[in-house]
């Protein structure tokens, strides 16, 4: 059920990165996308239908793709205040307090990424750089097989410490016609989310990216998806911008025989439960330790200290297929191998873990030792647990303030300084056969008439 590889097997399978446009669907879902959009369409195909359709339709559009793809009628596509009032009400208290301490710790940890504005005077006039918050974002939460509050308040919360003044979430129906599930209604309503609508999908990011008529439009669509989703928000990049293409969720552990073999288990296994694609990977040098690993899988899969795994069977898919232990020959190369990988998560379950995190080049995020476990990034630890996937933590970061910010440069140059300046912008001008560049920078170089007044009003 997790099987053990060598280095050389483990790159041709599961440390083999597969690119967004060769991920294959289901049988069950090529059927359903031929009995939908006709035989032989594609779900870039399929999805390129819905975002046209939408454009073009609105709220009617919307509402169809809603019917036929999720089986629900929806009236109302945004979520009215009296159900939110509601979902706030009914909430376990116990809950409420861990989505609070949650909320806490995540805002905290963000006040502390900078985010300053400059100005210098030290290049001739004022040089520097403002930052300004997009004005409105789309939040995009999956609904699934699962309900996602901690996503809810690890896209919202950086958006409203960026200042952001409109931050709109979209989210799957439920499929038995009661709307929005309560625990993400709540865990908007703490993250400070502004509008709520009833809409998920493809339908859900041209919803966001273009508008309707219940709808306005974002700058910015975040959040993660299934491939449906992702295809969507590569598709409208450039209409709006997007935080990243998220592929299916993975970890990897970097362990030697002093971790707990009990902790690494449950740990994969925690990561293996998302998704039949999720990724759980070990990397030890250890025959051992990935053997006791995989027999400890194995017993808590039957039961063992009365676990109780209800999503078994996409245990079982996720860890026969895209997971497994990797015998490494050290810990050097587990690091090179890793890099390589480039994971959403990596835990160092190793002896001295501060000693190898320099050697730590790419990854989402590292969880440093075992206590530091990638489930408490999933909830408490403070960081967005939204990161890069698919080897993107090659180039990507987490999903942080600075997503929800933009740079604006400022050029003030005094009039010494532009005379300076402007015969080098001439020259460089030619160079690319730019006249009318180069003959705006001469006037500024060799123009003598101004009077002083002028000069410094240039």
């Amino acid at each position: 059920m997790f099987p053990i590889f060598d280095v050389e097997t483990a790159q041709k399978s599961i440390l083999r990165r597969q690119p967004i446009d060769e991920f294959t669907v289901s049988a069950g879902m090529q059927k359903r996308l031929a009995a939908t959009f006709g035989e032989g369409t594609a779900p870039a195909q399929a999805v390129r239908r819905i975002l046209q359709d939408v454009r073009r339709g609105g709220d009617q559009a919307l509402r169809y793709w809603t019917d036929k793809l999720d089986g629900v009628t929806v009236n109302d596509l945004r979520v009215p205040d009296e159900a939110i009032r509601l979902a706030m009400a009914s909430l376990d208290p116990a809950l409420f307090q861990a989505l609070k301490v949650s909320a806490g710790r995540i805002e905290q940890f963000y006040r502390k990424q900078p985010m300053i504005s400059w100005m210098d005077q030290s290049l001739g006039g004022t040089m520097g750089q403002l930052l300004r918050p997009i004005e409105r974002v789309g939040i995009y939460i999956p609904g699934g097989t699962a309900p996602l509050p901690s996503t809810v308040l690890m896209s919202a919360i950086p958006a409203r410490v960026a200042g952001v003044k409109s931050i709109a979430l979209a989210t799957p129906p439920g499929n038995d016609n009661c709307g929005v599930n309560p625990i993400i209604l709540a865990a908007a309503t703490i993250a400070g989310v502004d509008e709520i609508y009833t809409v998920g999908g493809a339908q859900a990011i041209a919803a966001l990216a273009y508008g309707t008529e219940s709808i306005p439009a974002v700058e910015k669509i975040v959040g993660p998806g299934n491939l449906f989703v992702t295809l969507a928000k590569q598709q409208v990049y450039g209409i709006v911008g997007v935080d990243g293409l998220a592929g299916p969720t993975e970890t990897m552990i970097i362990a030697d025989d002093s971790a707990n073999p009990i902790w690494a288990a449950a740990d994969l296994l925690a990561q293996a439960e998302h998704d039949v694609l999720a990724s759980a990977i070990l990397l030890t040098p250890s025959v051992e330790f990935a053997r006791m690993v995989q027999a400890e899988i194995a017993a808590l899969m039957e039961g063992k200290d009365e676990a109780q795994l209800t999503r078994a069977e996409i245990l079982a898919q996720s860890l026969q297929t895209r997971s497994g232990a990797v015998i490494v020959r050290d810990l050097d190369e587990a690091i090179t191998l890793s890099n390589a990988y480039s994971p959403e998560h990596l835990n160092l379950s190793v002896a001295a873990p501060w000693n190898w995190l320099d050697k730590v080049t790419c990854a989402g995020g590292v969880f440093v030792g075992e206590r530091s476990c990638e489930v408490m990034g999933d909830y408490v630890a403070g960081p967005s647990h939204v990161m890069p996937t698919g080897g993107s933590a090659r180039f990507a970061s987490p999903l942080n303030v600075w997503d929800f910010l933009k740079v604006i440069s400022v050029v003030a140059l005094d009039a010494a300084t532009s005379v300076e300046l402007g015969g080098y912008a001439d020259l460089i001008a030619q160079a690319e056969g730019l006249d009318a560049h180069a003959l705006a920078a001469r006037l500024r170089a060799g123009d003598k008439t101004f009077t002083k007044d002028q000069q410094q009003q240039s």
